[in-house]
């Protein structure tokens, strides 16, 4: 299952549509918290999937989320 909650389906279309994510990107992020139980925004840079920018873009949007 890809998302598992509404909040993480918006936090999907987030990466997509805002971000530019491939399925695949946000596929390997979701596989890997599954098996690390990390938070998502720090996998996706951990594995090279956003920059430090786009990461910042995260957390902002998230907070803005809250």
């Amino acid at each position: 299952m890809i998302a598992n909650c509404q909040s993480d389906v918006k936090f999907i279309d987030f990466l997509q549509n805002e971000l530019e994510l491939s399925s695949g990107d946000i596929a390997v992020a979701l596989r890997k918290r599954e098996l690390e139980n990390g938070p998502l925004p720090m996998l996706l840079w951990q594995y090279g999937l956003v920059d430090i920018e786009q990461l910042e873009r995260i957390f902002d949007w998230l907070e803005e989320q809250a």
